[in-house]
């Protein structure tokens, strides 16, 4: 699952090309207004209070073009797709890439020369999934996670100590679950659908490889991805929850002693539970591993059928580079998130003690970002073949091979693109 700072609204879909790629694309028709160049930026519908103000505070305050935002309700990705196809879309849109086809297709602008000076004050999980070819594609806006969230009280009821690796996870789990306290929620499918990738990057290894071949080919892997079947074949996870895992009501109302969820939900569970709660990476697995968490950040782009792309480039350098203000209002200010930039996320005063200090620390020293490599395709076989090894018992050492083996035909067509 790729990490972002909102789920994707479905509703609305059906608006289909004529809202997409119509004239109502931000820009006046002559492609200037009032002298100054008229620049239309998208952005999805966020869920977030006062973030469309918010963005369309930051646009009114650029003095070198007319920035016309539009909130785009609806199917995002696919009404963009569409509309980077046509000479009627944005000059500038967010993102949750830009994709390997946009890339490849030549659909997106070359902004690595955005970045000059300032490249190494991204963060880097981040930033690798926006790089194509040694150049920078999307510049990112914030970063989101996922990670444990466990109830200190509840641990040290059971005298259980918060697990540091796979085995004392599945082994405080089953020790935590008692009357009607599940150990562990992982999501309403026992964790194929939100955990993706995270446990083999705990057990060493990775979705693709720095060179583009398949990383989880390996013995580790299925080693680790049975650990996960274990959990639900002990009925340690509870399942079934009002809400899914994204939400941190089951942890909070006490239907769990650990669940996973994301960062977004931290204010909500401090709200709940004081000090009674604290935060773990995904734990390590095997003399390899590592403690992991997801990462994922939405970007801003610049549309290759432009016609104002130097004006477009200025524009997203001023908002995602030069104004560290509007960066870190748009990542703390609506909603709960992690500037991209390192330096703004080491003094946000929002995120310098207690749990939010932990997940920083997490991010930077264990996240990892789905690769760009990694396709559709292949993040559907996977996530089929992870639900049958954890629900159904399969055998995950067939289930990975079968993957393994699509994975490298995968890898090499999209290589050879």
């Amino acid at each position: 699952m790729t990490i972002s700072r909102r789920t994707l609204l479905g509703s609305g879909a059906a608006l289909g090309l004529l809202t997409a790629c119509g004239s109502n694309s931000g820009r006046s028709k002559d492609g200037s207004t009032g002298g100054k160049v008229a620049l239309g930026h998208w952005y999805h519908q966020y869920g977030e209070p006062g973030t469309e103000a918010a963005v369309r505070r930051y646009a009114a305050a650029y003095d070198r073009a007319k920035v016309n935002v539009q909130w785009r309700p609806g199917n995002y990705d696919q009404q963009t797709a569409a509309a980077l196809l046509t000479d009627a879309g944005p000059d500038v849109f967010e993102v949750n890439g830009p994709t390997l086809d946009q890339i490849q297709g030549g659909q997106v602008v070359d902004l690595t020369s955005l970045l000059d000076g300032v490249k190494d004050d991204f963060n880097p999980a981040v930033l690798a999934p926006k790089t194509y070819d040694g150049r920078i594609w999307g510049v990112p806006q914030v970063v989101d996670t996922q990670f444990l969230y466990y109830r200190k009280s509840l641990l040290a009821a059971a005298g259980v100590q918060p697990p540091a690796t796979l085995d004392q996870l599945v082994d405080a789990a089953r020790a935590l679950t008692r009357d009607r306290v599940k150990g562990l929620f992982l999501g309403n499918d026992g964790g194929a659908g939100v955990l993706g990738g995270t446990p083999l990057y705990a057990a060493g290894l990775s979705l693709v490889t720095a060179d583009g071949a398949v990383g989880f080919d390996d013995p580790a892997a299925a080693r680790t991805l049975g650990k996960l079947h274990q959990l639900y074949a002990d009925k340690s996870l509870l399942l079934g929850a009002p809400s899914d895992w994204s939400d941190p009501a089951a942890f909070t109302q006490g239907l769990t002693a650990m669940q996973w969820s994301g960062l977004w939900a931290l204010p909500a569970v401090l709200k709940a539970l004081g000090d009674d709660f604290g935060v773990l990476p995904f734990p390590k697995d095997g003399p390899g591993g590592r403690p992991s968490v997801p990462v994922g950040a939405y970007a801003a782009a610049v549309s290759a059928r432009s016609k104002h792309q130097a004006e477009a480039k200025a524009y997203v350098k001023w908002l995602w580079v030069e104004r560290a203000d509007f960066q870190e209002d748009f990542a703390l200010s609506y909603g709960f998130h992690i500037p991209a930039r390192l330096s703004l996320a080491r003094r946000a005063a929002k995120l310098r003690e207690g749990a939010a200090a932990d997940v920083v620390s997490f991010v930077t020293d264990h996240g990892y970002a789905q690769p760009l490599l990694w396709t559709p395709a292949l993040q559907t076989a996977y996530q089929d073949a992870l639900n049958r090894i954890i629900k159904d018992g399969a055998s995950a050492d067939s289930e990975l091979r079968a993957v393994v083996r699509r994975a490298k035909d995968e890898l090499q067509r999209v290589k050879k693109h």
